[in-house]
C-alpha cells in the first residue's frame, strides 16, 4: 500500500494560541493552588500550538508551555504524595525553563525556578507516597507582566 501525502495539507502554525493566552487566568489557577486544572489548561494549549506548527514539539512557544506545565505538575504530584512524579517533573521543568529565564511571553520565570529548586532536595530520599515535605505549602505567586490593550 502506497502512502498518500498529498492528502493532508500541512496547515500554519497555530499562532492564534499565543494571541489568546490569559496569562492572568493561569495567575488565578497557580496562585489558588487549583494545578490540576492548571496542567490540563497548559496541555490544552500546548497540543493546539503543535497540532498545526511546522516545528510541532519543537516549536519554542510550545516547548515553553510545556516546560510551565512540567512545573505545574511537579507542585501538584508533590502535594499528591507522589514524590517519585513530582522529581522527574522538577528535573524535566527545570532543564525546559532555564531556557527562557528571566521573563519569556511575560511570564517571570526565575520564581518558579528558584521554588522548583528549593522543593528538590527536600524530596530526595522520600518514599514515593510520603506526604509533601512542606506544610503549609507555600510558593511564590505567578508573575507575568499585563500586555497593552
Amino acid at each position: 500500500m502506497l502512502l498518500d501525502l498529498h492528502s493532508q495539507p500541512i496547515l500554519p502554525p497555530d499562532r492564534q494560541v499565543l494571541s489568546e493566552l490569559d496569562w492572568s487566568e493561569v495567575a488565578s489557577l497557580w496562585n489558588n493552588n487549583e494545578l490540576g486544572i492548571l496542567h490540563d489548561w497548559f496541555n490544552e494549549r500546548w497540543s493546539r500550538l503543535v497540532r498545526n506548527s511546522v516545528l510541532g514539539q519543537k516549536d519554542p512557544e510550545a516547548e515553553f508551555l510545556q516546560a510551565l506545565a512540567f512545573a505545574t505538575l511537579a507542585l501538584f504530584f508533590t502535594q499528591n504524595r507522589n514524590q517519585d512524579g513530582a522529581l522527574l517533573m522538577i528535573d524535566d521543568a527545570l532543564i525546559a525553563l532555564s531556557r527562557y529565564r528571566p521573563r519569556y511571553l511575560g511570564v517571570g520565570i526565575d520564581p518558579i525556578i528558584a521554588t522548583l529548586q528549593d522543593l528538590r532536595p527536600l524530596l530526595v530520599g522520600l518514599a514515593p507516597d510520603d506526604p509533601c515535605p512542606l506544610y503549609p505549602f507555600v510558593f511564590p505567586k505567578f508573575e507575568y507582566q499585563r500586555s497593552a490593550p
